[in-house]
């Protein structure tokens, strides 16, 4: 089984790389947009290797070494990334990492394996999550007490990529949170489905892998996701100005 990404066959990469020349188009012909695209790299790196880390750290935890074994369990961004996935999160606004292949059965026998696998699941978003609450405490640590620093030049680029941190974690984890395969959404939901809508699910999930592409590559789905990151952002930015109004 594997979790934080999906495989793509030949006509999904042209589809891709279609993707990818229409939004390179934008940053090429838009002035500043080119340097925003660079200054998000770091976001993608965390994003990614913190999102595929915790799902290889929690399989861990759960007793499946298959991770391990693997070089998973790793910070090193090299371990997890996927060249088509990152471009399309730096291009798109939307992509993935390379797959954690776990094997259920090596849970520990105190947890089902359904809430074994919602655990996995859910351990890459969570990460996110964390993640984006982690810089923006940062920032709001910077704005009270570094004072006019994030307003000059170096100080933009640092302003760049934290709030590239934080978006592209909230990014990341919100889509993934999408309930259809082959995102975590899907593997957490079936756990709490009683056996009849699991069985359906199950059997009919190559449709709902064709009901993910359409939503993919319309506009859908980020109507679908955007309440929820708004709804993400604000509490965020009320964290921030929260750390900040202590400093008044």
């Amino acid at each position: 089984m594997f979790f934080g990404g999906f495989g793509m066959n030949s006509w999904m990469i042209i589809l891709v790389i279609i993707l990818v020349a229409e939004n390179l188009s934008y940053y090429l012909y838009t002035p500043g947009a080119l340097l925003a695209l660079v200054l998000s790299v770091p976001g993608v790196l965390i994003a990614i290797t913190f999102h595929e880390y915790a799902h290889a750290w929690m399989a861990d935890r759960l007793g499946d070494d298959t991770p391990r074994r693997e070089g998973r369990l790793s910070l090193n961004p090299l371990k997890h990334m996927d060249p088509v996935g990152i471009a399309m999160l730096l291009i798109a606004g939307f992509g993935w990492g390379r797959p954690v292949q776990i094997n259920p059965n090596n849970f520990n026998r105190t947890i089902s394996l359904r809430k074994g696998n919602a655990l996995v699941a859910f351990a890459g978003p969570a990460m996110n999550f964390i993640i984006a609450i982690i810089f923006s405490i940062i920032y709001g640590l910077l704005l009270a007490f570094t004072g006019v620093y994030l307003f000059t030049e170096s100080g933009f680029v640092v302003n760049s990529i934290i709030l590239s941190i934080i978006t592209m974690n909230v990014g990341l984890g919100v889509f993934n949170l999408i309930p259809l395969p082959p995102l975590d959404g899907s593997r957490i939901l079936v756990a709490f489905l009683p056996t009849n809508a699991r069985n359906w699910m199950e059997s009919h999930e190559k449709i709902l892998y064709l009901v993910f592409i359409i939503l993919w590559i319309t506009p859908i789905a980020s109507l679908i996701i955007r309440p929820a990151i708004n709804f993400i952002n604000l509490g965020l930015l009320n964290l921030i100005r929260w750390i900040v109004s202590l400093a008044i």
